[in-house]
């Protein structure tokens, strides 16, 4: 009888570790709610960060990442969710699945090209990954680097502060760098080139006729864009170059 107990116990224990948060969803990003108050890390499933910009060699580079998340929120903000965890990763996060109107949440996102499968952590999504590459959905029908060789990158780029307590951010020598001179294709108006130094990590953008207009290039990995005015490049933390 004592051992039944014992083995009821155990498993009731176990039911309730992969009992997830259920609630109100708050979209933070393309694989991130909040869930009745708890973050969530949808399991196995991997979107552009927010700040991460897409574009191949034939369009300049746009913020996927933005986009990726207002698209998650107009699919699931506000909606009601019931998760189930499956592990917390190592800040401090729910990883877990979550299920939203009967559809697994994950399996919509990476369907519909918001989000790759993580398959470092789970083949749960493999072929519905498959499906939107084969129809160009999404995230699918542009350029755009995955957003773990995304971090990877920031990561390699990044130097840590100086003894003054200055941050900088400067380009890593010892890694490869793969730069893409973008033409300007999907919208010609937009002629401002968004720089970022590599000494500095300032974000400086020049407009046509300037002294280095010409000589500027824009790299994807870097984080630098186009902008279409000088309005909106300084919006978004970008400076006027002196010359």
């Amino acid at each position: 009888m004592l051992r039944f107990f014992c083995i009821s116990a155990l498993v009731f224990t176990a039911h309730l570790a992969q009992a997830g948060p259920e609630g109100t969803v708050r979209v933070i990003d393309g694989d991130t709610f909040e869930v009745g108050g708890t973050t969530v890390r949808l399991h196995a499933i991997d979107a552009p960060e927010t700040d991460q910009m897409c574009g191949d060699a034939n369009s300049p580079a746009w913020p996927c990442g933005e986009w990726v998340r207002a698209e998650t929120r107009a699919l699931f903000h506000g909606r009601y969710a019931r998760c189930t965890a499956t592990d917390t990763d190592r800040y401090g996060r729910t990883v877990g699945t979550c299920t939203i109107d009967g559809r697994d949440a994950g399996e919509v996102l990476v369907s519909e090209g918001l989000a790759f499968a993580y398959r470092r952590y789970g083949m749960d999504y493999d072929l519905a990954e498959k499906g939107a590459a084969v129809n160009a959905r999404g995230l699918h029908a542009t350029g755009v680097m995955s957003p773990a060789a995304f971090r990877s990158a920031q990561r390699a780029r990044a130097r840590p502060a100086t003894e003054t307590g200055a941050k900088t951010v400067t380009v890593n020598r010892g890694a490869p760098e793969r730069r893409r001179l973008l033409p300007n294709a999907l919208n010609s108006n937009c002629t401002i080139k968004g720089n970022v130094s590599p000494n500095s990590g300032e974000r400086i953008y020049h407009v046509p006729g300037q002294e280095y207009y010409d000589k500027t290039r824009i790299s994807l990995t870097k984080g630098e864009r186009w902008f279409c005015t000088e309005a909106e490049a300084q919006a978004a933390g970008w400076r006027k170059a002196r010359k």
